[in-house]
């Protein structure tokens, strides 16, 4: 797409691999200048061959960062797609070795084998590589791809269920749910909307404006934060603490937000004199 804006060209995909491929090769023929058929055909191929190498390298290096070196070739080849996937502003190779680490990581604790919940980790998104191509939920074809290629039955559960699209009934599939909502939930990883955004903090002003007693409030640090200012006539000291809890209770069961909130109740008075 070109429109009005000077010096831009805007390329939209549903296949984010063929989008880097079209980028690199309108690039290359950029800087070449000789843009015909037969030029931009072959700049096309190289391209492709370019962006198939990046692909392979990059399903290796994840495979080689969580530890998993019997990967079938074409599973490896699917999860190198992944690096040019996003969800919601979140690279979702970068997030598959991430939910890879904290699985293993939880599997520890709790005295389980680390290997097969790495594993697992590192693949249940990798319905997400082909999702423009095949009709149905991401968690659904990333087990069929694991069950095509092999993969075990509990590998393949635990794939299947991270987003509930079939019971979880194993620790593993509880260790990859929670795993994939450690990842996307921590601050900063994921981008959500300005309209989201601004709606959270107002709803969070809200909540706590509607307490009697309650002067003014201010939702800080994004919304992980809120201070509270109240009247001081009106509240005491012992109140200001049964209120901060029931401020909190409320967002916990009224709201939906990655991380915590911390509420902070400001009682402030004041005794003035006037010396004549």
């Amino acid at each position: 797409m070109i429109d009005d804006t000077p010096e831009t060209v805007v390329l939209s995909s549903f296949d984010p691999v063929r989008r880097e491929t079209a980028r690199v090769a309108l690039e290359n023929l950029i800087a070449d200048g000789r843009i015909h058929p037969a030029r931009i055909e072959e700049m096309y191929k190289k391209a492709e061959r370019l962006v198939n190498e990046r692909v392979q390298e990059a399903g290796e290096q994840a495979a080689y960062d969580a530890g998993i070196h019997d990967l079938h070739p074409e599973l490896v080849k699917t999860l190198g797609a992944l690096r040019y996937r996003t969800s919601f502003g979140q690279n979702v190779l970068q997030h598959s070795v991430q939910v890879s680490a904290l699985c293993g990581i939880m599997a520890s604790e709790l005295g389980l084998d680390a290997k097969p919940a790495k594993r697992a980790g590192l693949l249940h998104d990798l319905g997400k590589a082909i999702d423009h191509e095949v009709e149905g939920p991401h968690a659904i074809l990333g087990a069929d791809l694991c069950r095509r290629y092999g993969e075990r039955p509990e590998i393949v559960h635990a794939v299947e269920a991270h987003h509930a699209d079939v019971e979880p009934n194993t620790v593993l599939d509880v260790l990859v749910q929670a795993a994939d909502a450690i990842s996307a939930a921590r601050p900063g990883a994921r981008r959500e909307s300005a309209e989201n955004y601004i709606k959270r903090l107002e709803k969070l002003e809200e909540i706590s404006n509607a307490h009697d007693g309650v002067e003014r409030t201010y939702a800080m640090q994004a919304g992980r934060e809120l201070h509270v200012m109240v009247q001081p006539e009106k509240i005491s000291d012992a109140q200001a603490v049964v209120l901060a809890h029931d401020i909190a209770t409320q967002i916990e069961d009224e709201m939906e937000y990655p991380g915590q909130v911390r509420v902070v109740v400001i009682r402030e008075s004041r005794a003035v004199d006037v010396a004549k």
